[in-house]
C-alpha cells in the first residue's frame, strides 16, 4: 500500500469514526448511565462486530448485499427498528436509578450484530473493501493491513465518546439533567435512523 493510499484511508477511517453515529451515540449515553465499566462491554463489541463485518465484505458478501435490494432493504429496516426501540427505552429514563438492565440493555453480542444493522458500518466496509482491496493482486495481504487499523478507529472512537459520556455522569445525576441528556441522546438515534433511510433512497 502506498503512503498515499494510507494517508486517504486514515482520513477517511477518523470521519467516519469520530463523528456521531449510533455506536458512538450508544456508548455515550450508556457511559453516562451506568459508568464506563459498564460501558466498555459494548465499547469492545463495536470492533468485533466490525471486524467481522468488513471481513465478510472482504470475502463476498457484500456484493452480494449489493446486488440483492430485498436484503438490503431488510438489513436497513432491522437497523432503523432497533435504533428507535432503543431510543424509546432510553427518552424515559429520568434519573439513574430508572436506567435499570430493563430500560436500556445492550449486552456484548447484541453490539456485534447491531454492527450488521448498522448502515453507516455497511458504507464503511463496502468503501474501504471497493477502494482499497477489492480486484487487486495483494488482497488479502491488504485486508491484513486494513482490518487492525480499522478496529482500532472502531475502538478509540467509541472510547473516546464513552469517555465523554462517565465525564458527564456526576453533573448529569442532578435535577433533571439526565432526562434532558437522555431524550437528546434519544434524539441523536432516531435522527440517525432518518439520515440511514435517506441515505439508500
Amino acid at each position: 500500500m502506498t503512503a498515499a493510499e494510507f494517508s486517504a484511508l486514515m482520513l477517511l477511517s477518523a470521519a467516519t469514526s469520530f463523528t456521531p453515529g449510533p455506536n458512538t451515540t450508544l456508548s455515550t449515553a450508556l457511559a453516562a448511565n451506568f459508568g464506563l465499566r459498564r460501558a466498555m462491554r459494548f465499547v469492545c463489541a463495536v470492533p468485533v462486530g466490525w471486524g467481522l463485518l468488513f471481513t465478510l465484505c472482504a470475502v463476498g458478501l457484500g456484493a452480494l448485499v449489493v446486488a440483492q435490494p430485498a436484503l438490503r432493504w431488510g438489513i436497513l429496516g432491522g437497523g432503523v427498528g432497533y435504533l428507535l426501540w432503543l431510543a424509546w427505552r432510553l427518552a424515559g429514563s429520568g434519573s439513574l436509578a430508572q436506567v435499570d438492565a430493563s430500560r436500556l440493555n445492550v449486552t456484548f453480542f447484541q453490539g456485534v450484530l447491531l454492527q450488521f444493522l448498522n448502515i453507516k458500518a455497511w458504507m464503511l466496509a463496502l468503501s474501504v473493501v471497493a477502494g482499497w482491496i477489492a480486484g487487486r493482486p495483494d488482497a488479502i495481504e491488504r485486508t491484513l493491513q486494513v482490518l487492525p487499523l480499522m478496529l482500532a478507529f472502531g475502538f478509540f472512537s467509541n472510547l473516546t465518546y464513552a469517555t465523554t459520556g462517565s465525564l458527564l455522569r456526576g453533573w448529569l445525576a442532578h435535577g433533571q439533567r439526565l432526562l434532558v441528556f437522555n431524550r437528546c441522546m434519544a434524539a441523536a438515534l432516531v435522527l440517525t435512523a432518518v439520515w440511514m433511510l435517506w441515505s439508500v433512497r
